[in-house]
């Protein structure tokens, strides 16, 4: 595939980066802004094609995130200087436990998904060609490999996952990142949280197709 760069994924780890690491520690004695906040605050999770329930449904590749509540969704604000271009990389959604510009005593907790054609990509022919380029990017943003690429769930050979760890300060910025190769475009997902079992709970609420379920 050569060493061509990974433009969607460029644009998602550089914006994460930016924003969730807002979550700097508070001074002694502030309030940790990780605290729930009212659906009122910061308006209830949705996506352009999200459910009343909170559900995010691309009936194009196949799947449904299921949006933790009360969370906030920022894809439109993200998507504002895009290419809406089909054949360009494509912001899918963008939601943030809390909104990117607060700043908090914890890790923002976030979920980005995103879509590119796999025309942009000579050479690939599977998800797992994908990883390489994405690994390479997201360790030179300071993060640690965890887990090299590997298939998710085992044996399924539908999305390929790997994680990663980056320290900040007294806090862990755990990343776990998903590709699944679809109708000609190769769809990434990106999980950030606070811990890994975060992570891994962020992870449960993806489904493909009705009722498949990526344990």
């Amino acid at each position: 595939m050569g060493s061509r760069p990974v433009s969607v994924l460029a644009v998602l780890v550089t914006s994460l980066t930016a924003c969730l690491l807002s979550a700097r520690q508070v001074p002694a004695g502030g309030s940790s802004s990780k605290t729930k906040q009212k659906p009122e605050q910061h308006g209830k999770a949705s996506a352009p094609a999200a459910s009343a329930e909170g559900a995010y449904h691309n009936a194009v590749f196949g799947f449904t995130y299921r949006v933790p509540y009360g969370w906030v969704e920022r894809t439109r604000e993200m998507q504002e200087e895009e290419d809406n271009d089909p054949s360009k990389a494509q912001l899918l959604l963008a939601v943030f436990e809390r909104p990117p510009e607060v700043t908090g005593d914890s890790v923002n907790s976030a979920v980005i998904i995103a879509s590119e054609s796999v025309a942009s990509y000579p050479g690939l022919k599977t998800a797992a060609d994908y990883m390489g380029p994405l690994s390479e990017l997201t360790t030179s943003k300071g993060f640690k490999v965890v887990h090299e690429p590997y298939e998710f769930p085992p044996g399924t050979k539908r999305f390929v996952r790997s994680d990663f760890v980056k320290g900040l300060g007294k806090l862990a910025m755990h990343q776990s990142s998903l590709a699944l190769l679809e109708n000609r475009s190769i769809v990434s997902f990106t999980f950030i949280g606070g811990s890994a079992d975060e992570v891994d709970e962020l992870v449960e609420k993806l489904s493909l197709g009705a009722s498949a379920r990526p344990r």
